[in-house]
């Protein structure tokens, strides 16, 4: 049986570590001097308000910045770095450009000659990803010879980890990401997901585990300091690494169970020679979903707090990320709205699948919903918010309409709202903000 590689290693200083994991898995002489790479790190998010916590959430420019210097020092020239990120308004191309400056990409392209992209600028191509499914990826890693994937070692409310495979979601349209969340059949997130590294050029993965992220993949989770690298040429097998140093067995991650299945892969890790450090000695489990509840009708801290008179039941994998981006800031609006007496029997429904329960008053958040339930004869007294993605100003309306009477403090200021979560990480050194610059 063919071995695949994997390096793992302790991150201990600038550029050796990078060395030292890359070597551990092969090295980079595969790649020709001619050859045109993409690297795709991962900025899931940004602000340009204000500071908000990096650590686990977006790869370190420390790591982006050794690979480039890496890859230079292999005489290869034709070098793009490409993301997409999230943000709250799709028209928005500031933001990124902002990450790009902030997290010193544009002095990677004045001292090494790299470009730097933001995949919603340039053209987008449809991908046969098996089976006849399809989804528009950006052009650039399309044609690309080699792509390098740097993501974050991370878990994922949904996806439980978000690592490599699950990384290369920023290079694919607006479109296609709310694609994947799709209800039908089995065709659901962890099928879309588990499928998009299978029509790619050769990839070398190398996961960023300086720092790691418990719940994420976003600025909400609890970032750790686990200064580990883990690097191979075959994406699937640095994922079962990744997901076993987080405390998952790799039969335990939906996506990666496609995977393995689609590549005809055991799920033990028998072709998987590891080398390096030893996976249990750097293992540490990482919780991936938020509590709630044991009927899953509202999340565990707000219980805590005596909230009652309202449901907002746990997330399901059809929540795409424009809704999802909302929903921390949402449960926040409402938790500081509380005042200890009990609201009117209210619900408030995301995603595509969730279902009104008669005599509540609904709030169907997004056009999915609306699309859903907008014939239904039962449904007159139901508050719809229509747009995609959810315009905040109505979900305040919808909210006080209900007699959830909610401050706009939060939701209208939706760039300042990561800010808040800084202040767990006040004071400790080993959140150093200096990983992210360059």
């Amino acid at each position: 049986m063919e071995k695949r590689l994997v390096g793992l290693a302790r991150y201990r200083a600038p550029f050796d570590s990078v060395c030292e994991v890359v070597e551990l898995a092969g090295g980079l002489s595969r790649i020709p001097k001619s050859a045109k790479v993409f690297i795709k790190p991962n900025i899931v998010f940004w602000s340009r308000s204000v500071p908000f916590p990096k650590w686990g959430v977006i790869t370190t420019s420390r790591v982006v910045a050794d690979m480039v210097k890496l890859l230079k020092d292999q005489g290869i020239n034709d070098i793009t770095i490409g993301e997409g990120s999230v943000v709250f308004d799709p028209k928005d191309k500031e933001t990124q450009e902002d990450a790009f400056r902030y997290l010193g990409y544009r002095s990677l392209e004045k001292n090494y000659g790299v470009k730097c992209v933001n995949v919603f600028d340039r053209p987008f191509e449809k991908v046969d990803i098996g089976d006849g499914a399809t989804l528009n990826f950006n052009s650039d890693i399309v044609n690309s010879d080699f792509v390098v994937n740097l993501p974050v070692l991370k878990t994922h409310a949904q996806t439980v980890v978000s690592l490599g495979i699950k990384n290369i979601k920023g290079t694919i349209d607006t479109n296609s990401r709310k694609k994947c969340h799709s209800v039908q059949g089995n065709r659901d997130l962890h099928y879309h997901v588990s499928r998009l590294a299978a029509r790619f050029p050769k990839m070398f993965t190398l996961i960023d585990g300086i720092y790691s992220n418990e719940r994420g993949p976003g600025f909400d989770g609890k970032a750790r300091k686990s200064d580990l690298l883990i690097g191979s040429w075959d994406v699937l097998s640095a994922d079962f690494v990744g997901c076993r140093i987080l405390g998952y067995q790799p039969d335990q991650v939906p996506h990666l169970k496609h995977a393995a299945a689609f590549y005809s892969r055991p799920l033990d890790m028998s072709d998987i020679d590891v080398r390096g450090l030893d996976i249990e000695s750097v293992s540490s489990f990482h919780d991936h979903d938020f509590p709630y509840t044991e009927d899953n009708s509202l999340p565990l801290p707000m219980a805590k707090m005596g909230i009652t008179g309202i449901s907002y039941p746990k997330y399901d994998t059809s929540l795409c990320t424009y809704c999802s981006l909302l929903t921390g800031a949402v449960l926040t609006s409402i938790a500081s709205a509380w005042r200890g007496s009990p609201w009117p029997d209210v619900e408030v429904l995301t995603g595509k699948l969730m279902k009104p329960t008669p005599g509540k008053k609904s709030i169907l958040i997004g056009k999915c919903l609306f699309e859903a339930n907008k014939g239904n004869p039962e449904l007159k007294d139901a508050i719809f918010v229509k747009s995609c993605p959810p315009s905040p100003a109505k979900i305040i309306e919808a909210l006080n309409k209900s007699g959830v009477e909610v401050k706009p403090d939060i939701l209208m200021n939706l760039d300042k709202f990561p800010a808040e979560f800084m202040k767990k990480y006040a004071n400790k050194p080993e959140f150093d903000e200096s990983f992210f610059k360059i």
